[in-house]
C-alpha cells in the first residue's frame, strides 16, 4: 500500500450550471496553481465547493442537494475533466433536477452506489469552516477521521455505514414502549460490536501514524513555537463493545439512546498540554487546523495511489506574516500537486506567485461570474 507509485491527476476543465450562485462557468486550469480573487460572497467558495463535490458526491457546506441549486433554476450540473500524467482522461459528471435523485457518472457510466466513487479523486479542503473541528462537538472530530480514512480504505466506510444502521435500529428498540425480546437486541448489538471494532482498530492505526506528521507540520509553520498533541479516546479501548452494550442496556433504555460505542469517540486536541479549545489564540488555532489538514494531505498521498487536490479557501486570514510565509513555502514545494486558492487580498496571492514562478492561472470572481485575469507584464 505504501509505495510512491502514485498517479498525478489534475483537473483540466470544469463546467458548472446553476450551482449555488454560479449560473454558467467554463474554466480551464493550470496543473499547478489556480487562484481566485474576489470580495466575500461573490462565489469563490462556491467554486471550490463544486470541485469538492466532484470528489465527495456532495457539498462541503450544505449536504442538502436541492438547496445547492441556484434559486430560479430547476437543475444543476457540475462536470470535471481530469487528466493523469500519462494522458488518461476521466470525466466526472453530477446532475440533479428538482425533486429528483441526483445522477453521478464517471466516463458516462452511472454509479450504483455513491460510496464507490469516494477515494477516486482524493481531495483536501482547508477552509474557515474547519474552526468547527476545535470549537464544535465530538462529531466534527470523528468526521475528520472518517473523511481521511474512507478515502483510502473502502472497508472502513462499509463498516461505518453498517455500524450506523445497527445503531439506529438499536436506538429504535431502546425507545420502544413495549417490552423487546432479548434476541432482537442481540442481533443489532452483535452487528454494532463487529463493525464498531473494525472502525475502532482502523481509527487507532490511523491516528498513531498521523500524529508525528501533524506535529512536524505544526512546528514547521510555527517555527517550533509551541508543542501540540492529538489523543484518540474510545470506550472500546477498555472493554469489548459487545460487553459494553449489554452492560449499559438498562441505562440506555432509560435514556432512550445508546450511551456507549464508537459513535462517542473523541479526538482530543491539545496545545502546550491544555485543550486548545480553551487555550489557543486565533493564530494558534488557525495554525493547528492548517497543520491538521496538510498532514491529512500528506497522509492521503502516502497511503493512496493518486496525489490529492489541495483547496485552500481564505486561509491566510488571522495569521501573522511569518506563518503565512511558512505555509507559502510549504504548499509551493514539490510535495503538493494541483492547488486551488481563494483570497480577498490580491497581495497575498501575488506574493505566492512570485515564489512559485511560471505555472499558474489567476481568476476574478464577481457575483457568480468568473473570468481569467491576464497578467500585466512586470515592468
Amino acid at each position: 500500500m505504501h509505495g510512491n507509485e502514485y498517479i498525478y491527476m489534475v483537473l483540466k476543465h470544469l463546467s458548472i450550471l446553476n450551482y449555488k450562485n454560479l449560473e454558467q462557468v467554463e474554466l480551464s486550469f493550470s496543473p499547478k496553481l489556480n487562484c481566485f480573487v474576489g470580495q466575500n460572497g461573490m462565489g469563490k467558495t462556491n467554486l471550490l465547493d463544486a470541485v469538492y463535490y466532484l470528489s465527495f458526491c456532495k457539498s462541503a457546506g450544505n449536504p442538502i442537494d436541492s438547496q445547492n441549486m441556484r434559486h430560479e433554476a430547476d437543475f444543476f450540473m457540475i462536470q470535471g475533466f481530469y487528466e493523469t500524467e500519462n494522458g488518461t482522461t476521466e470525466e466526472v459528471y453530477c446532475g440533479m433536477k428538482r425533486r429528483q435523485k441526483k445522477q453521478f457518472k464517471r466516463n458516462k457510466k452511472e454509479y450504483q452506489r455513491l460510496s464507490d466513487h469516494i477515494g477516486f479523486l482524493p481531495l483536501v479542503l482547508v477552509s474557515p469552516a474547519d474552526s468547527e473541528l476545535i470549537t464544535g462537538g465530538s462529531e466534527e472530530r470523528r468526521r475528520f477521521m472518517d473523511v481521511v480514512i474512507s478515502q483510502y480504505d473502502k472497508g472502513y466506510l462499509d463498516a461505518l455505514i453498517r455500524y450506523n444502521k445497527a445503531l439506529a435500529q438499536r436506538n429504535i428498540l431502546l425507545k420502544s414502549e413495549q417490552p423487546v425480546e432479548e434476541e432482537l437486541f442481540r442481533v443489532w448489538e452483535e452487528m454494532m460490536a463487529q463493525t464498531g471494532t473494525i472502525v475502532f482498530q482502523k481509527r487507532e492505526a490511523f491516528i498513531r501514524e498521523f500524529i508525528p506528521i501533524f506535529q512536524s507540520f505544526y512546528s514547521l509553520i510555527s517555527q517550533g513555537q509551541e508543542q501540540v498533541e492529538l489523543t484518540y479516546q474510545s470506550h472500546v479501548r477498555e472493554t469489548a463493545l459487545l460487553e459494553l452494550l449489554k452492560e449499559n442496556r438498562t441505562r440506555d433504555q432509560i435514556m432512550g439512546y445508546s450511551l456507549r460505542g464508537i459513535h462517542k469517540d473523541e479526538l482530543e486536541m491539545r496545545l502546550e498540554g491544555f485543550p486548545i479549545k480553551r487555550e489557543g489564540s486565533q493564530g494558534q488555532n488557525k495554525t493547528y487546523l492548517i497543520a491538521l489538514k496538510l498532514a491529512q494531505f500528506d497522509f492521503l498521498k502516502r497511503t493512496g495511489s493518486t496525489t490529492p487536490l489541495l483547496l485552500l479557501d481564505d486561509i491566510f486570514d488571522k495569521l501573522d506574516a511569518s506563518r503565512v510565509e511558512q505555509i507559502v513555502k510549504l504548499v509551493t514545494g514539490d510535495n503538493f500537486g494541483q492547488i486551488f486558492i481563494t483570497d480577498t487580498n490580491r497581495e497575498h496571492l501575488d506574493h505566492i506567485l512570485q515564489k512559485i514562478g511560471g505555472d499558474y492561472r489567476m481568476f476574478k470572481v464577481d457575483n457568480g461570474k468568473v473570468a481569467e485575469m491576464q497578467e500585466e507584464a512586470e515592468v
